[in-house]
């Protein structure tokens, strides 16, 4: 089973807002689509779910053409579309009968996630006296918890493909943490995900392989430790007792940031940081903390994509 984008290219007129773009999920796991606003994320997962058709290019799902009303598919959209006036219940009841889940079933996984993202209460209210009152409706919710309907609704039919665009966005630390509880839930059950974000770190905790996107077109695409390692151990921070400015200005280190605790700098390899823990040691400064690190996700994306505006 595997899921290979080739080739996809989107057009409106002249302007090309995704240009030939490529990858391939062989084995489960998360590949992450990066890109400042307007580099042609959501256009793409838009292609790939089949909800816009492109100029160019073809989407396979277990080496056939990817059918997205066969594929059992699960998405959350960045722009949260709940209907505002009907029940939450019958909402979700809804959308699982388009994903073929038969009634029983839908019952048992809405109660369970309702469960587990703490919706029970909106979705299944006491009784009121005699009548039983009804549901709440989405325009009833908070932003938060409508994000919590809109994911128990891409996860109702237990997809093999799931695609979260901006899953995080919004949420508060305490439901931030527990939707990362249940991507880890979804990688564990060896399910193939695609994340869009802005949120670097996440993008780090979960992904494997990513594609980071300028202007529609992909400018560096492939394993994030592997992306990581090529650039090499160039990020040193450091922490001495004593002044060490005149140490950085001998060794042509550059200062990227200094805080009053320790001094972030940037070395050409690690010879040189070596030679300059080297020198710190002889003249018999205290070392507190010395950590040599690759760069982090945020500054490649800055690098490849820094100089993108929006569009």
């Amino acid at each position: 089973m595997s899921l290979t984008v080739n080739g996809l290219t989107k057009r409106y007129g002249e302007k090309v807002v995704v240009d030939h773009l490529s990858f391939e999920m062989e084995e489960p796991g998360v590949y992450a689509l990066l890109g400042t606003n307007g580099a042609g994320k959501t256009t793409s997962i838009r292609i790939i779910l089949g909800m816009l058709a492109c100029d160019e290019g073809n989407v396979s799902w277990k080496g056939k053409p990817l059918d997205p009303v066969s594929a059992n598919i699960g998405y959350l959209a960045e722009e949260r579309g709940l209907y505002p006036k009907y029940s939450l219940l019958d909402q979700l009841l809804y959308f699982a009968k388009l994903k073929k889940v038969d009634k029983k079933e839908a019952l048992k996984r809405i109660h369970y996630w309702a469960g587990r993202l703490e919706v029970e209460e909106y979705i299944f209210p006491s009784a009121k006296g005699k009548k039983a009152a009804k549901a709440n409706r989405a325009d009833q919710l908070s932003k938060g918890n409508q994000q919590k309907i809109q994911l128990m609704a891409a996860l109702i039919s237990d997809p093999e493909l799931l695609v979260l665009d901006e899953p995080l966005s919004g949420l508060d630390p305490v439901n931030t943490d527990l939707f990362k509880s249940i991507i880890r839930e979804e990688i564990a059950k060896k399910k193939y995900l695609i994340m869009s974000s802005h949120q670097m770190p996440v993008i780090e905790e979960f992904c494997s392989d990513i594609t980071i996107l300028n202007r529609g077109k992909a400018v560096l695409t492939g394993n994030l430790n592997q992306i990581k390692k090529s650039y090499g151990r160039v990020n040193l921070f450091v922490k001495c007792e004593g002044d060490i400015e005149r140490y950085i200005g001998q060794f042509g280190l550059t200062v990227a940031n200094r805080t009053p605790e320790e001094y972030h700098l940037k070395v050409q390899d690690e010879s040189q940081a070596m030679a300059f823990l080297g020198r710190l040691v002889q003249d018999n400064v205290t070392v507190i903390h010395f950590e040599l690190r690759e760069p982090s996700l945020h500054e490649i994306f800055v690098e490849k994509v820094g100089g993108a505006h929006e569009e």
